[in-house]
């Protein structure tokens, strides 16, 4: 219970209690997808009583950033500076980690909050769509958590640190509970592969540039990973 109110607080800016000890939750990080049920459950709730799907894409993701504090979204920004960035990796490395945002972190956030405002809009179910994308979302944070070598100190090399290689499979079981949703098992098993796919990538293109994950990586992680299999859910698999 410490490990989940410390994934809360993380993930969240919900009331979860007073502050945990973060180690709790650094020793259980495949509970990551566990997050993602509450806070798409949470997303879905209202959206579920609005019959124009445009505005239940613009709700749900208004909701996304206000429940998540846009926490992972701002890592999001940093990746798409970063990754814009010319020159040597220490300056793709400093665009990464200072605070201010460029027009490569204003262009990845534009992108991927219209793609994932596209899928959510076109998607039939638009609430088993919010759950099924968050709950992949998080899952990618969990893979990167445990496989993405820190290339500097931080949140995430903490996170490491206590991660195991198996925690993954733990955290893909924890995620089974979604071919229950009223969706296609083909979507879910499609959805199951570009969770894993798409940390994959940004794990690999990460270390070829920046020698490393760090904490705003798995965070652009999160928001790439949900866009994706949103838009997937959507557009492919109508």
């Amino acid at each position: 219970m410490k490990a989940l109110l410390s994934l809360f607080r993380f993930t969240t800016i919900l009331p979860f209690g007073k502050e945990q000890n973060f180690e709790d939750f650094a020793r259980h990080s495949y509970l990551y997808p566990i997050a993602g049920y509450v806070i798409g459950a949470l997303v879905a709730l209202p959206v579920f009583l609005i019959a124009d799907n445009v505005i239940a894409a613009a709700v749900a993701i208004a909701l996304l950033f206000l429940i998540t504090g846009a926490h992972h979204f701002d890592g999001l920004l940093d990746f798409g500076d970063a990754l814009m960035a010319h020159g040597e990796r220490e300056k793709r490395i400093r665009a990464l980690t200072d605070r201010y945002v460029g027009a490569g972190g204003i262009a990845a956030g534009i992108v991927v909050t219209l793609l994932l405002f596209a899928g959510l809009q076109t998607a039939s179910s638009i609430v088993s769509v919010i759950i099924i994308g968050e709950v992949c979302a998080k899952f990618s944070m969990s893979f990167l958590t445990s496989y993405g070598v820190p290339f500097r100190e931080g949140i995430h090399s903490f996170l490491h640190q206590y991660s195991q290689s198996y925690f993954p499979f733990i955290a893909t079981l924890i995620c089974l509970p979604l071919f229950l949703l009223p969706v296609s098992p083909l979507k879910i098993f499609s959805a199951f592969i570009i969770m894993i796919a798409s940390p994959t990538i940004i794990m690999v293109v990460s270390e070829k540039i920046f020698g490393g994950v760090n904490g705003d990586i798995v965070g652009a992680s999160n928001e790439l990973t949900r866009a994706c299999v949103i838009a997937a859910l959507a557009f492919l698999w109508p």
